[in-house]
C-alpha cells in the first residue's frame, strides 16, 4: 500500500474534483475536499473525508484552509488545483468581467493555493501538486476563446512551476483531460444560445450547441471522471510520475490532430458545417 499522504483537492463537490476526492480516500489518504458547495459533499464524509468550505476566487478562504490543513494535520502532501469555470460565447459578446473572473478562478485562484502550500512542502522536502487542465491546454476551438486561454495559461504556469521546485523534492503534474461526462458541460448550450445565439456568431453558436448536447448526451461516449481519479492516484504514488497525464475519450487523438496539422488544416476541421 502506499504511503498516507495528506491531500487537499479542490472543487470536490461534483465531478471530477469529488471522483478524485473519493478515489484518495480509498487509496488510505486523508482527504481534504474543498468546494463552494459543502452540503454536496456529504458522500465524501461518509466515505472518511473531510469537507471543507472555500471559494477559490477569495483570498481569505483560500488561506483559512491551507491553514486548517496544517494546523490539523501537520503537513500537507499533495494539493490537486481542480477547481475550475467554463465560459462559452464569441470573443465579441463575451464580457471581459466574465472572462476576468474565469481567469480569478481557473489560474490566480489555483497559483494563490500553490503559493501558500509550497512553503510547508518545502520545509517537507516533498510534495505533489497537480494542477488540473484540459486538452483546451493545448488546442483551441470556437467561442471558448477565455476557457482555452485561461488552460493555456495554467500550462505554461505549470511548466515553470515544475523547473522551479524540482530542487525542493516538490513534484508538478498536470492532467489533461479529454471528453468528461461531469456537471461542468451541462449549460454549454444554453450558454452558447444565450451569450452569441442572437447576432453575428448565431449559425457558428447553435451548431456548437448542437454538438456539445450530443457530445453529452445519454449516448455519448464521454469517459467517466474515474478515469482522472485513477490517474491522479497514480500521479501522486508514483516516485516519478510524468510531467503530463492525458485521460479521457479523444484526448490523444485531439492532441495529436492538433500537433501534425498545420493550423489553417487545424481551423478547417473544427469549424467545418459551423455556418
Amino acid at each position: 500500500m502506499a504511503e498516507r499522504k495528506v491531500c487537499l483537492v479542490t472543487g470536490a463537490s461534483s465531478g471530477i474534483g469529488l471522483a478524485v476526492a473519493l478515489e484518495l480516500v480509498r487509496s488510505g489518504h486523508t482527504v481534504y475536499g474543498a468546494a463552494r458547495r459543502v452540503n454536496r459533499m456529504e458522500g465524501l464524509r461518509a466515505a472518511g473525508g473531510h469537507p471543507i468550505a472555500m471559494d477559490v476566487s477569495r483570498d481569505e478562504d483560500v488561506a483559512r484552509v491551507v491553514r486548517t490543513v496544517l494546523d490539523t494535520q501537520g503537513r500537507l502532501d499533495v494539493l490537486v488545483n481542480n477547481a475550475g469555470l467554463g465560459l462559452h460565447g464569441s470573443i465579441e459578446d463575451t464580457p471581459l468581467e466574465k472572462a476576468r473572473h474565469l481567469f480569478e478562478v481557473n489560474l490566480f485562484g489555483a497559483a494563490r493555493l500553490v503559493q501558500l502550500v509550497l512553503p510547508a512542502m518545502r520545509t517537507q522536502g516533498s510534495g505533489t501538486i497537480v494542477n488540473v487542465s484540459s486538452i483546451g491546454g493545448e488546442i483551441a476551438l470556437p467561442l471558448g476563446a477565455w476557457y482555452y486561454a485561461s488552460k493555456h495559461a495554467l500550462e505554461a504556469f505549470s511548466d515553470s512551476l515544475r523547473q522551479e521546485l524540482g530542487r525542493f523534492g516538490v513534484r508538478v503534474v498536470l492532467i489533461q483531460p479529454g471528453i468528461i461526462k461531469t456537471e461542468f458541460e451541462k449549460g454549454t448550450a444554453q450558454e452558447l444560445r444565450d451569450v452569441s445565439g442572437h447576432g453575428a456568431y448565431a449559425s457558428m453558436a447553435e451548431a456548437m450547441a448542437k454538438r456539445a448536447e450530443q457530445a453529452f448526451s445519454g449516448k455519448s461516449k464521454a469517459s467517466d471522471p474515474l478515469v482522472v481519479a485513477e490517474a491522479i492516484r497514480e500521479a501522486i504514488n508514483s516516485p516519478s510520475p510524468e510531467a503530463r497525464y492525458v485521460v479521457g475519450y479523444l484526448g490523444r487523438l485531439l492532441l495529436m490532430l492538433n500537433r501534425v496539422l498545420p493550423d489553417r488544416a487545424w481551423d478547417r476541421m473544427v469549424t467545418g458545417r459551423l455556418g
